[in-house]
């Protein structure tokens, strides 16, 4: 029995064709707050996966002549000192797809929503080059937020990169829902990313967006404040591999970057765990770096390249109202503009608290359809005078006749641009209620009553001229015609107001 066996065991042996496989291993020397630093594994890759004995699994960031730098993902405890650690030869990336619509994520893809597993086959790398300048074309096509003051003032392309900052509590975040869900008929599909958030604060946004019908076309990567450092780093990077996945086969997405400024943050903290040299306000050296390889990935793809585009809006939070800071100076120089949020305008009950001075769009007019540049074209500088004269007006005792109309006409369009939350307006509508204002139909109102006859007004257009906005929706433009139709239907509409 024992030969036989013996014999068996012999064949099986000389039958064997094993390939032989080599394995880069490492050692865990410490481990602390996220981080783990590795003797070893000299073929490792930033960026590349590392498995630990325990079946944790880490990304390598930092590579030094005698170590490596990895920040662990997924329960940090079970890393411990002198546990063996191996390459994977993979690079990090994330799920994406259609399967990632109306779900709740972390930024590894595993779903917080508790409705299961994501369904999703296609995978792709957190961080790629940035389309180069050939794969490129100039924004031209607008992305509506359905937000007035947005939309005619700072208006946003397809495939641009536009910052909003201001100080906490300034309505940052309900800019982005309105825009979120203005893009219901608009076909974009929308990625947000909650980095250091509450969670509560993530669940209201949840709930707002599915109340709206929102969350079919929209993704959420939630990185919150109870998660480790490593996960807030990494979120800003698969929502853009997210994002990129519809840019590439030619569709158009929209990520919102909700804070940069507490990614900023969180990679200090990993950068200073990984005992990297500190530099201004203890930031490491290559902190722009950090953001610029992230937007620059926004782009509007050449037609040669399918013609998707990715926008991208960060936010940035700043301190009693310093846009000078580090951060955010770092930030709006990789922008294409921004919108400035002021706590000022918002207390005075200014909303959105857009201040049209230090806002700006550096892609301008390009993204905007003729029929806002129209209407739109005089806005700016009447609110411009209207806030250079109310300064001065405050030590003046009496005014001259030109400057009291500018007042009027400035606190008039200033109420025109207030608009309420989750109330995007369609742009044949921005288009009409502004035309009221800057032609001065508005002048002989009083300023309480304004908002109320402009929501009127658009009920009435709707009612009796759908025709005319049904025409300046497709034409995208006031034609003679239309603007004949606008100037009659204001008119009427005054009269019956007037008689009420």
């Amino acid at each position: 029995m024992k030969e036989e066996i013996s014999k068996l065991l012999q064949r099986k042996i000389e039958s064997y064709r094993g390939i032989p496989r080599e394995e880069d291993t490492g050692e865990v020397i410490s481990s602390g707050d996220g981080v783990a630093i590795i003797a070893g594994l000299g073929r490792a890759k930033v960026s590349e996966i590392l498995e630990f004995e325990s079946g944790t699994k880490g990304i390598v960031l930092n590579l030094m002549e005698d170590h490596i730098g990895c920040v662990i993902m997924g329960k940090i405890q079970s890393v411990t000192e002198g546990q063996s650690v191996k390459c994977t030869g993979n690079i990090a990336d994330v799920a994406v797809g259609e399967g990632l619509l109306g779900r709740v994520v972390d930024p590894l893809g595993e779903p917080l929503d508790g409705k299961g597993a994501v369904s999703s086959d296609e995978r792709r790398k957190l961080e790629i080059l940035a389309p180069s300048v050939v794969d490129r074309q100039p924004v031209r096509e607008p992305l509506q937020t359905g937000i007035k003051a947005i939309d005619s003032m700072i208006p946003i392309g397809r495939g641009q990169r536009e910052l909003i900052i201001g100080d906490r509590q300034t309505g940052k975040t309900a800019i982005i829902l309105d825009t979120i869900i203005n893009q219901k008929k608009e076909n974009v599909k929308c990625i947000y990313v909650a980095i250091g958030q509450k969670m509560s604060t993530i669940a209201s946004i949840y709930e707002a967006l599915e109340e709206a019908g929102a969350m079919d076309y929209t993704t959420i990567v939630a990185a919150p404040a109870d998660s480790s450092a490593s996960l807030q780093y990494l979120a800003p990077y698969s929502a853009c591999a997210m994002a990129e996945h519809y840019m590439y086969k030619g569709e158009h997405a929209l990520v919102i970057y909700d804070d940069l400024s507490k990614h900023a943050v969180a990679y200090r903290e990993l950068s200073l765990l990984l005992r990297r040299p500190p530099g201004r306000e203890a930031f490491p050296g290559d902190i722009f770096y950090l953001h610029s390889r992230l937007l620059e990935r926004a782009a509007k793809l050449s037609d040669a390249m399918g013609g998707g585009s990715l926008t991208a809006l960060p936010i940035v939070e700043t301190l009693a109202g310093d846009i000078s800071a580090y951060i955010p100076t770092n930030i709006i120089s990789i922008t294409d503009g921004q919108i400035y949020l002021e706590s000022e305008l918002f207390y005075a009950g200014t909303r959105p608290a857009i201040n049209a001075g230090l806002s700006v769009s550096r892609v301008g007019g390009a993204a905007q359809i003729k029929a806002v540049k129209q209407v739109a074209s005089r806005l700016r500088l009447d609110l411009a005078q209207y806030r250079e004269l109310a300064a001065f007006a405050q030590f003046a005792s009496e005014l001259d006749q030109a400057t009291r109309n500018q007042l009027i006409r400035g606190e008039r369009l200033t109420e025109v641009l207030k608009q309420g939350q989750f109330s995007p307006m369609d742009v044949a509508h921005q288009v009409a209620a502004i035309f009221a204002g800057v032609r001065g139909y508005l002048d002989d109102l009083k300023k309480e009553d304004v908002r109320a006859f402009e929501a009127g007004f658009i009920k009435y257009l709707d009612t009796y001229y759908y025709e005319t906005l049904t025409d300046i929706r497709k034409k995208k433009m006031i034609s003679e015609e239309s603007e004949a139709k606008l100037i009659e239907a204001v008119e009427k509409y005054k009269n019956i107001s007037r008689s009420r």
